[in-house]
């Protein structure tokens, strides 16, 4: 069968996407063949593109989807044609409407989950999974700060977080958005454009300041995350939405009341089969469950993925995106 994948050969803008039409073989050893439905959008997709994360060019774009398995290979025993599925990765190449990727990467959706839904939660929603609940150890009543709270994972870490009775301050970027993280869960939901978010932050919780800081933004909020944090609190950047933090000092660390930093990667927490799988299991038991619901604020024609990295990093995205073949 024919397939249509995107490609980038250089790094650069949006407009160095690309895309052509390539054969699919009858799967290998291992491997499956899995027509798309949905393909996640993601801010680390945009980190590919630009080169922020260097890898091998020319590349794939990509790597969470959702689909239906259509061949498999010679000894995958796990799955079989027909069953629905879904993946967040590692391999680049989910912007595509079909291809051939290693049976291990892929999950069996639950019925009750549409592909669209399971394409836009599998990365976020296992993010959320280790930040919240491999992370840092936070217990019912404790303040955590989640930045960008309106975005697709920020909108599920209020939502787990409230689920294990954290109290969630969040931080969001328009009055528009203030709706959304307060429909999550939010208890207190403040502007970032705000000259004193962590003062506000240091008020709501009683002077103390919070347990956890959840910054996906980076460098533009770095200094809020820094004098809201509690003493002995942890801050985990886990994204560079405005940049990368760099020049941290240690000693500043050390004045804002022993504070911890991980700078955490998903794939060092789903570092094994075993991992992965028991990950995805408990996003699922939260979604299944009602506790975290993952809405699709927008979506894009597959073909369109350069707008819609546009969209996605002029921040005029609301939640979860997915792209549609």
């Amino acid at each position: 069968m024919k397939a249509l994948q995107a490609y980038f050969a250089q790094t650069g803008g949006p407009e160095v996407i690309r895309w052509h039409e390539v054969d699919l073989h009858e799967p290998g050893p291992g491997e499956i063949r899995v027509v798309h439905e949905a393909v996640g959008l993601n801010f680390i997709d945009t980190y590919y593109r630009s080169g922020l994360y260097p890898c091998p060019l020319p590349s794939g774009l990509g790597s969470e989807a959702a689909g239906v398995v259509e061949a498999v290979g010679p000894d995958v025993a796990a799955f079989k044609p027909g069953d629905r599925v879904a993946t967040f990765g590692p391999a680049l190449g989910a912007y595509a409407t079909a291809r051939i990727t290693p049976a291990s990467g892929w999950f069996r959706i639950p019925d009750g989950i549409s592909a669209q839904t399971a394409a836009a939660a599998m990365l976020k929603g296992c993010t959320a999974e280790f930040l919240v609940e491999r992370a840092v150890a936070l217990k019912a009543g404790d303040w955590a700060l989640v930045h960008a709270a309106a975005g697709g994972v920020g909108q599920i870490l209020v939502q787990w977080l409230k689920a294990l009775g954290v109290h969630v301050a969040a931080v969001v970027g328009s009055e528009g958005k203030a709706a959304m993280a307060k429909e999550a869960g939010a208890e207190v939901v403040l502007l970032s454009s705000a000259p004193d978010v962590a003062a506000q932050v240091r008020e709501i919780t009683g002077g103390t300041g919070v347990a956890a800081s959840f910054d996906g933004v980076g460098a533009a909020s770095w200094p809020v995350s820094l004098a809201s944090v509690r003493p002995r609190g942890t801050i985990l950047s886990f994204g560079n939405a405005s940049g990368p933090v760099t020049g941290v000092a240690l000693g500043a660390l050390a004045s804002a009341g022993s504070l911890y930093v991980t700078r955490p990667r998903l794939w060092d927490y789903y570092a094994t089969p075993a991992e992965s799988a028991a990950g995805v299991a408990r996003l699922f038991e939260m979604m299944e469950s009602g506790a975290v619901k993952v809405p699709v604020g927008q979506s894009f024609a597959l073909t369109d993925a350069a707008e819609a990295h546009r969209a996605l990093e002029g921040r005029r995205t609301v939640g979860a995106s997915v792209l549609v073949p």
